[in-house]
């Protein structure tokens, strides 16, 4: 390969990642991204009810009704979100993803975080909280929230929207918060 093309392999997936990340500089209003958050709240509930003692029981969780991401070798996604404690909501989140390694698509999904107690909470809210997306996330089907468990206080749900993606990346998410 030569040099002038392997100094700008990384060009296309840098396009796509510019590309799926314009899609969010407009923020939606708190009460719109409320109704987003619970209207996808209800959708993991139909696709597998067992979610809904996960719902009753945790301290509180995070809803991210739409996560767009992409990649070609070099990816990235972004999405805002809703943190509810105790069912009330009280912040909004964003979700950023960056990954790296063989990959090539465009996807978005919902994604929600359960906190099992007040102090995963408080993590989460402080910005110290970060993970490997691919390793922790679990898809919410029929019967996975039966089999599933909390790690480290915090279990993940991921819901398919649309899109293909293939990868075999490694990389993660990051999230910050905002008080209501």
């Amino acid at each position: 390969m030569s040099a002038n093309v392997r100094n700008y392999a990384f060009l296309p997936g840098l396009i796509l990642l510019v590309a799926v990340l314009s899609g969010c500089a407009s923020a939606p209003s708190d009460d719109a991204l409320i109704s987003e958050s619970r209207s996808a709240l209800a959708t993991f509930i139909d696709k597998d009810p067992g979610l809904q003692r996960w719902v009753d029981q945790a301290y509180g969780y995070a809803v991210f009704p739409n996560i767009g991401k992409g990649g070609f070798w070099v990816g990235g996604g972004f999405g805002r979100g809703i943190v509810f404690e105790e069912g009330r909501p009280v912040g909004r989140a964003s979700a950023s993803q960056a990954t790296i390694g063989p990959q090539i698509g465009a996807q978005s999904y919902s994604q929600v975080i359960f906190f099992r107690d007040e102090a995963a909470l408080r993590r989460f809210q402080r910005e110290s909280f970060e993970f490997s997306a691919q390793a922790t996330a679990v898809a919410a089907t029929e019967g996975r929230s039966a089999t599933t468990s909390y790690e480290r206080g915090v279990a993940v749900f991921n819901h398919a929207r649309g899109g293909l993606m293939a990868e075999a990346s490694v990389g993660g998410q990051k999230f910050r918060y905002w008080s209501l």
